[in-house]
């Protein structure tokens, strides 16, 4: 009896992380709300947001598609079987992700094989801890890779870009994590979250930085000088203009924890670990007699469900609306310009990491010429007649596509590829020679663009696994934002040129 409680209650963990936003980062998203002025991109971007918060309670799917790798920090009292926990994760990951509540993740590493259910060799990381206390205690943190990829570490001394030396003492450290805010730009789907890690070796750096994301976003760093920091650095940091999406805005940091442990004599290291605005983390105690949940971290104050606020974003909205329907023609996306906002219907094809190299070696299983790739590995379930239903759908981050993008869309004749964060200059000039243009759609935001498909038409190349397949969708006012048009005019570069220029203006030395 024991042992399958103790499964429910992971799963019941595993599955709040998943689809229920914690009570402060709702009251995070709020605030970022409140900071943007009505009409611009990132006042949308922030508007779908609490929409897809909202549709991922009722619906109780996952808030973004990427659930990313999960991790577990476990305290145990003395005595406890941790074999029995660790086997009660697995078998409730394996559940968890069989209803849709966790996108199958796990690839072998050497033949690119989707395990299908979430384990693998190393998954899920699970490390344990002894403690004094009579209750044990589980953490969850479902981190998606857009974020993960943005993690940074620094050694120090080095030379950093906008802000020139930064040396082994605090002001070294503050330019440091300052960089870090501005390297990630949009791809991490901004506004997001930070956790620092001072001093330690490469790995422990990194251990002390997650550690730092399962603090409260509103408590305060019991040491004053660290305190001091963190407020510093969430200031400075909103005023480098990168906003949500990287769209330029108020908002680009949500929260920023730091922690510090001692180093050796030869090393200095600050690491970084980057978290977008979906920021999955949760906790339960339970009781180790039994295995029952006895109570929820993250629980304080008020629920935020943004119900009120739903309506505003179509009224507020003041860039061009243009409706596209594919195929589309050259000539409707040379008319395109960065800052227009798309509403597309019509036929849509997923494409990630494995589908452009493929795409980049043979022949398209589909017919491409005018139309839509979109940077999404969506959940997906199987019903029972055989067909297929997108549980979650949002865009994963374009720029692990750069060596390829441009090439396949003159191959093959694609007008417009879907994803977040921007590319870079050879997809640029890539779509002002072809005619194409590239859509940021809201990263996270898996419940509004499920809610777009309106059917599974189809799928090919399902052998890389469901996230890599290239999956057949119809698609009804597909909303994103031109970033990338076929002009030569990026958002992306624009935003970062200027982010760069704000950055250096915390150049000079603040602590000693």
């Amino acid at each position: 009896m024991y042992i399958e409680q103790l499964e429910k209650s992971m799963y019941d963990l595993i599955c709040e992380t998943s689809t229920n936003l914690p009570k402060d980062v709702r009251r995070a998203v709020k605030a970022a709300r409140e900071q943007e002025d009505a009409g611009t991109r990132a006042a949308m971007s922030l508007d779908t947001i609490a929409k897809n918060i909202n549709m991922a309670d009722d619906k109780l799917s996952p808030i973004c598609q990427d659930t990313g790798l999960p991790t577990f920090k476990i305290k145990t009292p003395i005595g406890v079987n941790q074999l029995e926990i660790k086997t009660a994760i697995k078998k409730a990951l394996v559940q968890a992700t069989k209803d849709g509540k966790l996108r199958p993740n796990a690839v072998d590493s050497l033949t690119g094989e989707n395990s299908g259910d979430n384990l693998g060799e190393g998954l899920p990381v699970i490390k344990f801890e002894q403690w004094e206390k009579d209750h044990i205690e589980v953490k969850l943190i479902l981190k998606g890779g857009g974020c993960e990829n943005k993690n940074i570490q620094y050694s120090l001394p080095t030379e950093l870009e906008g802000l020139g030396r930064a040396g082994r003492d605090l002001d070294g450290i503050r330019k440091c994590i300052l960089h870090s805010v501005y390297q990630a730009q949009g791809q991490g789907c901004s506004a997001g979250f930070i956790g620092v890690g001072i001093g330690g070796d490469r790995t422990s750096g990194y251990e002390l930085a997650k550690d730092q994301l399962f603090r409260a976003v509103d408590d305060v760093n019991p040491n004053a000088q660290l305190a001091e920091l963190e407020a510093y650095i969430l200031d400075s940091a909103n005023k480098l203009g990168i906003g949500t999406m990287g769209f330029g805005g108020e908002a680009t940091l949500l929260g920023c924890k730091i922690g510090v442990m001692h180093r050796i004599p030869a090393s200095f290291y600050v690491s970084v670990a980057y978290n977008c605005w979906a920021y999955r983390r949760m906790a339960v105690d339970l009781d180790p007699a039994t295995g029952n949940v006895t109570n929820w971290h993250y629980n304080e104050g008020e629920k935020l469900s943004f119900e009120q606020e739903d309506g505003q974003a179509e009224t507020k909205q003041t860039s061009r609306v243009v409706e596209l329907t594919a195929p589309i023609s050259e000539e409707q996306i040379r008319d395109l310009q960065v800052g227009d906002v798309v509403k597309i219907s019509g036929p849509m094809y997923t494409g990630r990491d494995a589908i452009h190299k493929h795409l980049s070696e043979n022949d398209a299983p589909v017919d491409l010429n005018g139309h839509i790739i979109y940077h999404c590995g969506p959940v997906v379930l199987k019903n029972e007649d055989g067909g297929y239903e997108i549980v979650a759908a949002g865009p994963t981050t374009s720029i692990r596509e750069e060596p390829y993008q441009g090439d396949i869309m003159k191959k093959f004749g694609i007008r417009a590829v879907i994803g977040k964060g921007g590319m870079g200059p050879k997809t640029l000039a890539a779509l002002q020679e072809h005619g194409g243009v590239y859509l940021n759609a809201i990263g996270g935001a898996a419940q509004y663009y499920a809610d777009c498909i309106k059917a599974v038409e189809g799928v090919d190349l399902l052998q890389f696994g469901i996230p890599e397949a290239m999956w057949h969708l119809r698609v009804e006012d597909f909303t994103a934002v031109v970033t990338m048009d076929s002009h030569g005019n990026s958002l992306h570069a624009d935003v970062d040129q200027s982010s760069l220029e704000k950055l250096s203006q915390f150049k000079e030395k603040v602590f000693n």
